[in-house]
């Protein structure tokens, strides 16, 4: 079906003012994703005591509880109809709510250890106010532009922004909120970090809606077809039907199975393999926020070069070789002193590379779904921004929810013990560790690769697309046909 691409909101560059204050909504869930990936495993199982696997399963299962309201999110913001627009609503509502339910995560007000359900319950809250923030945000991109390396631009602000919001709660973290001996075994600097960070996510919100308020916010062109939960899930379903969607899905499964695993268990690893005192902690962040200024600038080059899919294969593949390597030396009794300075030194250096690669292959996949877009308008007639990113977002939820549950049986499995301290660990129990998640690793990076590589749409592919979809039908034929590379005319 010949459908009509709703106008862009800008045409040509994009001012720069509105690539910050589009990205700058990404803090909250560079917050969120810290706090979860990074502390919040630590938090509830070494300082309040519960178990690791318990733990573990709780935070998946409020994941897959999120990633099933997901697509509802997704199709209620493509359905909102105001003068404000589709998804600027959903900013201003969710923030507050939002910003006190990650206070209260933080701040349980449980005597004792919390139950499986009581952290399942405030998780699932947390969780699926995000999205309602999230998915409306992310599905602005499409809208705001149709230019291909214009998109990839939003996304390394969004990806800027999200990473810096999570590496300043990590800073904090190490260096104000836990400082001293204790370090992060002390429950005060945890209500500390949930309050910091309530209000860091309400100003992100409030704050990005405010400053693309006077672009986005007007009246739909088309009154949308009303809400229907059948339609929903069935618009979801739909979109599970799209070829590139689901050659996406499977490679960024796998890629953010990894990422989630790699992210929970940074801590056990830092602490007790690399065991950093306060001040390497400290540094932990700096060198992740390099590492985001690094993929910043290579990224761009990288899409121009070799396109986005392969953009994404390369930096899953060269995250994980240089991320593990460190490891593999130590199993072998190629490092320094495990404490010392070359040790730390040595570590970041190859943090610092495999990092930015890690987030170049999450970026690029994360900006193919705006070119889906397209080619399920071209396919139904419809537009469905909302959906997509929502469908992104089931998939990364169960991912990343399966990826900390991967970590918990990692603890469980390497037989680590409540209360560890620091230095005491048996070398048993580190190898044990070590091994489990370097063969998860490798195996998670082959298989994101060898799906993302073969995403089907680039960029001549899209920009032929969007030549039909605006052309008439005598154009749109020779625009369809220049899209297909194995289309055979025979002149007239």
């Amino acid at each position: 079906m010949q459908g009509v691409v709703l106008m862009a909101f800008t045409t040509g560059p994009l001012p720069q003012r509105l690539k910050i204050v589009h990205g700058f909504g990404a803090v909250a869930f560079g917050v969120k994703d810290s706090g979860f990936s990074f502390f919040l495993l630590i938090f509830y199982n070494q300082v309040l005591g519960m178990n690791a696997a318990l733990v573990s399963a709780a935070l998946a299962c409020a994941l897959l509880v999120d990633a099933v309201i997901d697509p509802i999110l997704g199709h209620l913001s493509d359905r909102t109809y105001t003068r404000w627009g589709r998804r600027l609503p959903w900013l201003y509502a969710a923030a507050l709510p939002l910003a006190l339910a990650w206070a209260v995560l933080w701040n349980p007000t449980i005597d004792g250890t919390p139950s499986f359900w009581e952290l399942l319950g405030i998780a699932v809250v947390v969780r699926i106010l995000l999205s309602a923030c999230e998915v409306p945000s992310v599905s602005l991109v499409p809208e705001i532009t149709q230019d291909y390396d214009q998109r990839t631009t939003l996304f390394r602000y969004r990806y800027l922004f999200g990473w810096l919001g999570g590496i300043v709660m990590m800073f904090l973290a190490y260096r104000v909120f836990m400082p001293g001996a204790e370090g992060m075994l002390q429950p005060g600097g945890y209500s500390l970090f949930g309050i910091f960070g309530a209000g860091l996510i309400f100003l992100s919100v409030v704050g990005s809606a405010i400053g693309q308020h006077r672009l986005v916010a007007r009246l739909p062109e088309h009154r949308p077809p009303p809400f229907s939960l059948r339609n929903a899930f069935g618009e979801i379903g739909e979109a599970f039907k799209e070829r590139a969607f689901l050659i996406f899905a499977a490679g960024a499964l796998a890629a953010y199975v990894s990422q989630g695993m790699t992210f929970s268990i940074s801590n056990y690893l830092n602490l007790f393999v690399w065991q950093f005192d306060q001040t390497a902690l400290t540094l932990y962040p700096i060198v992740l926020f390099f590492s985001v200024v690094l993929m910043f600038f290579i990224v761009g080059p990288m899409h121009r070069r070799w396109g986005k899919p392969r953009s994404a294969a390369i930096g899953m593949i060269v995250s994980f070789l240089i991320g593990f390597s460190p490891y593999a030396l130590l199993l072998i009794g190629f490092w320094p002193q495990v404490g010392s300075a070359a040790s730390t030194g040595g570590f970041y250096a190859f943090v610092l590379i495999a990092n930015a690669f890690g987030i170049v292959a999450l970026i690029s996949a994360t900006s193919m779904i705006a070119e889906i877009v397209e080619a399920f308008e071209e396919r139904t007639g419809r537009r469905a921004e909302g959906t997509f990113y929502a469908g992104n977002w089931f998939v990364q939820k169960c991912a990343t929810g399966a990826g900390i549950f991967i970590t918990g049986q990692i603890v469980a499995l390497s037989q680590l013990p409540n209360n560890a301290a620091q230095g005491e660990v048996g070398g048993d129990v580190i190898a044990t560790m070590v091994l489990l998640f370097g063969a998860l690793s490798a195996l998670l990076a082959s298989f994101a690769a060898f799906w993302l590589v073969r995403f089907p749409i680039t960029r001549e592919d899209h920009e032929a697309r969007l030549a039909s979809l605006n052309a008439t039908p005598g154009e749109a034929l020779d625009a369809t046909a220049r899209a297909d590379r194995d289309a055979h005319i025979t002149p007239p």
